[in-house]
């Protein structure tokens, strides 16, 4: 079955077609390249099922680097063509539907695991091959010593045509012999590398236990060891070898000479150290992306004793108006300008700047004296974004958040440091941007609370761990009850019972204002439908009212006004019974749209407040247009009024706007009475009802029963 024009077999084919093309010819097979590209379609299949994988698996890459190997693609140039077919086709044929920057990263990962599984299964074969050759120079010097010519011309065969470089050399590290391939890596004449003692092959690099193991060797207390080398060439040049070093014994088992077998590994070296950069870098900006700098961090966070590190978290504010505004290439031409800055201002020692994503940069400092440091670093930062960026021509001004954390190594994590200057970052930006500020354990609490609060809010509204409370509605004239307002609380199981302020804002953030307003309004008319049974109504006469808060987005929500008419009539109480209540800022410009639900409901017979009346600086003009019946007034226009004598400019004021409001029809409630005197104050002045801690405070349904009773006896 032929695969679907365009479709992804049709694309995987041709990624295998440009694959077998591009390394047939390195290629040591009998194979046609037809028939090789045959060979390599699976290969094809399992790096594309790789790549659009839900998880990432690096076993795939170290499979399909082996794979190559048993296809006896066994020419370094083998591995570097594949690899750079991979990087410049897999994406663009396997992986069309996918996020580009994600496949692309995800790419390089895939050609890092080929290089090493190709790697793996090279020094395998390579292995193989010193073992034979071992076993042959072993039995080639024997037959010497027992003079059999027919053992000397075979050693002498294998000797001269290994692919790898040997070399033997006595026990006092002169060299003796070296094949055609040992001189060829080493770029010189066979007299310049035999004239060298074994000692004479040191290198910066050498890791310790290089040369342990050499002593131990030539002492007979070993028979072989295997290390990574590097040795200087004539020229200059180093080359990098996986050598291995072997102990040759006489007849009698007498230490006589070592062998060393060497694998020319400088291109594959070089290969890892580019695919290394690659994936600790950002491709963009060419700083250290994440994952090195987490490497860096941790280093910092866990050294020694006297150790400081300094830390700035950076966020450009109003990054995406500019994304939005000017189009993507506009913002990756900022965000390269904006890292040459930043890199410019950390280049002292135990200094480093990289790109965590987005538009968001980190800048490290290490030491004993970053309490000095960080704060002269973030000073730079700030400084070097103040000259705008030209880009296409227009000048954009640059302007970021920082946050720092500061503080001695060994007693934070790598994560939890990130996450302070994370949430410090955005304590700068709240407070206005192009700024920084200083880590605060508190403000961090506090932030972390406040987003276990929003994760738990969905399934505490299920769990059912919020009540209401009322606080009663008096009539100022006669004392009477007239209603209460309903308060939601938390009873979170950590935090003990906690207040609206502390939920509502999140509620609103997440969305779930709707359905926990929708569960209060419905408690709060069930509540109202029981007391209209259990008490009548106020002693004026009608029933007790409900007032219930609605916020700025239950107020968009296209069902709010089918919503409240359900739970009316499921509850069987009657509209007049219900009021809700609206900010004054909720409202501040409305349009007709925005109050046609509000409108609705008023028609109805539900009452609508204006709450928090006096803080929204609205036009006063605007409460004819606005279909309210109540206005609450704030208390902060009668705090003035619990001393005595009250404050002349807060009775104006009140005075002002009782009279407003009844020449609008309007009735006026007072939030925040507390005393006794402010209560007739109030009276005096016409306020119409009052609630606050004079009257009672917020409690169950249970306690409105003995203020009603009082009213009744009264």
């Amino acid at each position: 079955m032929t695969a679907e024009p365009g479709g992804p077999q049709d694309r995987l084919r041709r990624f295998a077609t440009i694959w077998s093309r591009a390394v047939h010819q390195v290629t040591a097979t009998s194979l046609t390249r037809v028939e090789f590209e045959e060979q390599l379609l699976p290969l094809a299949g399992r790096l594309s099922e790789a790549l659009l994988a839900r998880t990432f698996d690096a076993e795939v890459g170290r499979a399909v680097g082996a794979a190559l190997v048993s296809a006896h693609c066994t020419d370094p140039e083998s591995l570097s063509r594949s690899l750079d077919c991979v990087d410049a086709y897999l994406v663009l044929y396997c992986g069309q539907d996918g996020p580009q920057e994600d496949l692309r990263a995800r790419s390089a990962r895939l050609q890092h695991a080929m290089a090493a599984g190709y790697a793996a299964a090279l020094r395998d074969r390579t292995l193989a091959e010193q073992e034979a050759i071992a076993w042959a120079a072993q039995s080639a010097r024997s037959a010497v010593a027992e003079a059999l010519h027919d053992s000397e011309a075979r050693f002498r065969a294998v000797f001269e045509g290994a692919a790898i470089g040997i070399g033997i050399a006595d026990l006092d590290g002169n060299i003796l012999q070296i094949n055609g391939a040992l001189q060829r890596m080493f770029g010189g004449s066979e007299q310049t590398v035999r004239g060298r003692r074994v000692t004479d092959w040191t290198h910066p690099d050498d890791a310790p236990q290089v040369w342990r193991l050499y002593e131990e060797l030539v002492r007979g207390e070993r028979e072989h060891y295997h290390v990574e080398k590097a040795f200087y060439r004539p020229d200059g040049t180093v080359l990098w070898t996986n050598l291995t070093v072997s102990l040759l014994r006489d007849a009698d088992g007498r230490a006589q000479y070592q062998l060393a077998l060497m694998e020319d590994t400088t291109e594959r070296r070089l290969l890892n150290l580019r695919l290394r950069y690659e994936a600790t870098h950002d491709a963009l900006t060419g700083l250290p992306n994440r994952t090195l700098f987490f490497e860096r961090l941790e280093k910092a966070v866990s050294a020694g004793e006297g150790q400081r590190f300094g830390l700035c978290y950076l966020d450009l504010d109003g990054f995406k108006t500019i994304n939005d505004s000017l189009g993507h290439a506009a913002g990756d031409r900022l965000l390269v300008e904006v890292a040459d800055r930043l890199q410019s201002c950390a280049t002292a020692p135990g200094e480093m700047v990289a790109r965590l994503g987005g538009d968001e940069f980190v800048a490290l400092t290490t030491g004993p004296d970053t309490e000095r440091e960080v704060d002269e670093l973030a000073s730079r930062i700030m400084n070097a974004m103040v000259a705008p960026v030209s880009v296409d021509g227009r000048e954009l001004t640059v302007r970021g958040s920082i946050g720092i954390v500061e503080g001695p190594a060994g007693e934070r994590g790598p994560a939890e440091v990130l996450r302070s200057a994370d949430i410090t970052m955005y304590r700068a930006k709240s407070a206005g941007g192009n700024r920084f500020e200083l880590a605060d354990p508190e403000a961090d609490l506090r932030a972390i609370t406040r987003h276990g609060l929003t994760t738990a809010l969905p399934a505490a509204l299920d769990r059912g761990e919020f009540f209401i409370e009322y606080q009663p509605l008096v009539h100022l004239g006669d004392g009477s009850v007239r209603g209460a307002e309903a308060l939601v609380r938390w009873l979170h199981p950590q935090h003990g019972v906690l207040g609206p302020d502390r939920f509502i804002p999140l509620a609103e953030h997440t969305g779930l204002i709707v359905p926990l307003g929708r569960w209060v309004l419905e408690e709060s008319v069930r509540q109202a439908r029981a007391w209209r049974e259990q008490y009548g109504g106020h002693p004026a006469g009608g029933p007790l009212r409900m007032n219930v808060n609605l916020s700025p987005c239950q107020l968009t929500h296209p069902g709010l006004v089918q919503d409240t008419v359900d739970i009316l009539e499921r509850a069987g109480l009657e509209p007049e019974a219900l009021c809700l209540e609206v900010t004054e800022s909720a409202l501040i410009g409305a349009d007709d749209d925005l109050l046609k639900p509000l409108r609705r409901l008023a028609e109805m017979g539900v009452d609508i407040a204006l709450d928090d009346f006096g803080t929204g600086y609205s036009n006063l003009a605007n409460l004819r247009r606005l279909p309210v019946s109540i206005l609450k007034l704030d208390r902060s226009f009668t705090q003035g009024m619990q001393q005595f004598p009250a404050d002349p400019v807060d009775l104006k004021i009140v005075e002002g706007i009782v009279s407003l409001a009844h020449s609008l029809n309007l009735t006026v409630t007072v939030e925040g009475v507390e005393t006794g005197a402010q209560a007739e104050q109030l009276r005096i002045l016409g306020c119409d009802t009052a609630q606050g801690w004079y009257y009672a405070r917020p409690g169950p349904p249970e306690r409105l029963h003995d203020l009603v009773l009082a009213d009744a006896t009264g």
